[in-house]
């Protein structure tokens, strides 16, 4: 697993996120475990692409979230598409609350990963993009690399 400048490894991604959602903001939770979904985040068993946050009950869950069931853990295996709960602030949650009620708004997980020994998931408000929106976003990438590729051939034949 890749470290980042901070000492973390990161266990998994959402991409996804970025292409279909504007990140107004995001939080560092952790997560609540059971069993040997740790060993199994260990191995890098885990997907974010359709995981979301709903906020009930004055908790946040984690739902959709998929840790693979660790292959020599037996009877301790858990669902793995088991709701699970973050660790946040009350205030954190309350303000997610409220801002997740707001028209087109959405929590949406961005990248899981262990700092030092603990479990935390990136979470994020965000807003749904339109899809006019996605394709301004491609054609910008799209010109971006297109721009590099010039710039490259240039310092290439100098």
């Amino acid at each position: 697993m890749p470290k980042d400048s901070k000492g973390s490894k990161l266990i998994a991604q959402n991409k996804k996120a970025q292409h279909d959602y504007f990140i107004e903001e995001t939080y560092q939770a952790g997560i609540e475990l059971l069993g040997t979904e740790v060993k199994s985040l260990r191995a890098g068993k885990c997907n974010l692409k359709d995981s979301f946050v709903l906020v009930e009950g004055g908790e946040a869950m984690l739902e959709g979230l998929h840790i693979s069931p660790y292959e020599f853990g037996n009877i301790f295996n858990k669902d793995p598409l088991r709701k699970r709960r973050l660790l946040l602030h009350k205030f954190e949650i309350n303000k997610l609350r409220r801002a997740s009620t707001a028209d087109g708004y959405t929590i949406v997980p961005i990248r899981i990963y262990f700092q030092k020994s603990l479990v935390k998931v990136d979470i994020a408000l965000a807003k749904g993009k339109k899809l006019y929106d996605k394709r301004d976003d491609i054609a910008k990438k799209d010109a971006r690399r297109e721009i590099e590729k010039e710039f490259k051939a240039r310092n290439r034949n100098s």
